[in-house]
Formats: C-alpha cells, structure tokens, sequence
C-alpha cells in the first residue's frame, strides 16, 4: 500500500470518527445533541491540537535531555533530521526499564522524539537508527496530529455514550430535543466499540507507512526489522519475568504507569504483555512488520 492510498484511507477513517461522533450525538440528544458533538469535538481537537506534545511527555514522565547528555542519540536524531529535511527536534527521555521509543507534537516545527532508558541499554546503533528514523517518519508523515485527532474524537464518542446512560436513567424533557431510549442505548453499546475498531485501523495503519518510510529513510530495513524482533524478544521475556516474580532491574526513578491512552504513540505496543494490549493492539503483529520490511529488502 503506497504513501497516497494510505492517506487517503486514514483520512476516510477519520471522516468516519467524525460521522459516528455526530451520529452518536444525534441519537443521545436529538438536534441539541448534533450541536454539542460538534461544538465538543471542536474544543477538544483545538485543546489537544496546541497542547498534545506536553501532555504525552508529562503523561509518560519524560524529561528533556540536556544538551551534553546521549551525544550518540542526538547525533543519530540530527542525520536523520537532515536526510528527511525536518528541523531537529527535542530530545526526551522516559526513565523506565521498558525498551520503547515515541514521538509526539503537532507539526514537524513542534516535535519532540522520546526514548526510554531500556531502549538505549539494548540497541546497537544500527536498529536504534531505525527505530528513531520510524519515530521520525511519523513525524514529517505528521502521524503524531491523525493519532491525536483519532484519540480525541474517540474519546468523545465515549463520553457521548456516557451522557446516553444518564439519558436513560433520567429521561429527557422531550423526543425531539433529547432523542429516544432506543437511540441513546444503541449510542451507548454500539458507538463506543465501533470507534474503537476505527481508531485501531487507522492506528495500524500508519505504523506500516512509518516502517516503509522509515526503512526508505536509512535505506536499511533489516536494520529497522532487527530492532523490531529486540523488542519483540525483550517484551516476551520482560512478561515471563513478571509471571515468575522476577524482571529487568527497575528505573532509578520510576516515572508514572504507563497509560492506554498514550499506547498508540509508541514504537512497539506497550501494552503486548497485558491481556488489554493482546485484544485491542494499536500496532500490527511484529512479524509482519518484519515480513513487510525484508520484503523492501529483497525488492
């Protein structure tokens, strides 16, 4: 699937969240109900348009890297910056054991690329290369806005369905204004799960595109594939260790859980070794990302 076809179908995707949002609004509180899922969704998209990079860091407990520290990361950030002609972003790092890497803000002259500690224990410079030009193909593909314009209208499809439960509850002055019980059941059971399928589409989606575009950047896939199956192997023992009782030493300075909401921004889902994370992965399967990527290779 090429760069355009993909646009092209997240955009559709996104059209659809937003459809279902006002659908949804329509069958909890009739025409009041369009209005405030409109007006509602244009605050929250407008809110986390201007502030997504920050609460992804905070949320995540990144810290910005000071200008003598990681010399390695940020001269590897900077090549790949000036092969894709993007300006150099800020550097973060998470203090967790977890190997895994993100990259959030709402344009490419507002990125912010993170690492975690585990992430720069495990990696040689060569699959660390193609992690971070996969975390800097989603920032000039500006990935980093579509999963935040996703997430958002996602969430008020959910708190839509939230106020369908008090409609139900409680009633409403009248049919008109309000919508029927029928309609407010439905936008509670069926909505919620329906932009959860959505956002997972378009989710995995990009992550395919950020592998290409990334391999393309470094002209390297097996590179980027050999970070992938690290990672994938470290995960599996990581939650092996944690069944037995046992694991990866803990960060100095543990920042906060990692938080669902946030799971899509990463390199590798975070959330593989929960039972959540196995039934609502915001990633495609690693091996075939990595079939994907010796595909490009053997082209």
């Amino acid at each position: 699937m090429n760069a355009f076809t993909n646009n092209l179908r997240t955009w559709t995707l996104l059209a659809a969240l937003g459809g279902m949002l006002v659908a949804a609004g329509g069958l909890v509180g009739g025409q009041s109900g369009i209005v405030i899922a409109l007006g509602f969704a244009v605050l929250l998209n407008g809110f986390v348009f201007w502030k997504s990079d920050s609460l992804a860091l905070a949320a995540n407990g990144a810290r910005e890297l000071k200008p003598d520290e990681a010399p390695h990361l940020r001269a590897i950030v900077a090549d790949l910056a000036a092969r894709a002609g993007l300006p150099m972003p800020r550097l973060y790092i998470v203090d967790r054991p977890e190997p895994n890497a993100f990259a959030t803000g709402r344009n490419p002259e507002h990125a912010a690329v993170a690492v975690t500690a585990g992430i720069l224990e495990i990696m040689d410079e060569r699959r660390l290369t193609g992690v971070l030009a996969h975390e800097m193909s989603h920032v000039k593909n500006r990935d980093t806005l579509v999963g935040t314009i996703a997430a958002t209208i996602g969430g008020a499809i959910s708190a839509l369905a939230q106020m369908g439960q008090f409609a139900l509850i409680f009633g409403g002055r009248d049919d008109e204004r309000n919508g029927s019980p029928l309609g407010a059941l439905l936008a509670i059971i069926l909505a919620p799960v329906a932009a959860l399928v959505i956002q997972l589409a378009v989710s995995r989606g990009r992550e395919y595109l950020a592998d290409s575009s990334g391999a393309a950047l470094t002209r390297d896939p097996e590179g980027l594939a050999g970070a992938l199956e690290t990672l994938e192997a470290e995960t599996a023992r990581s939650t092996e260790g944690r069944r037995l009782g046992f694991g990866r030493r803990p960060a100095p300075e543990p920042a906060p859980a990692l938080n669902p909401a946030f799971a899509h921004l990463y390199f590798v889902n975070p959330l593989s070794g929960r039972e959540i994370g196995r039934l609502f992965s915001t990633h495609p399967p690693v091996r075939e990302r990595v079939r994907r990527l010796r595909a490009m290779r053997a082209a």
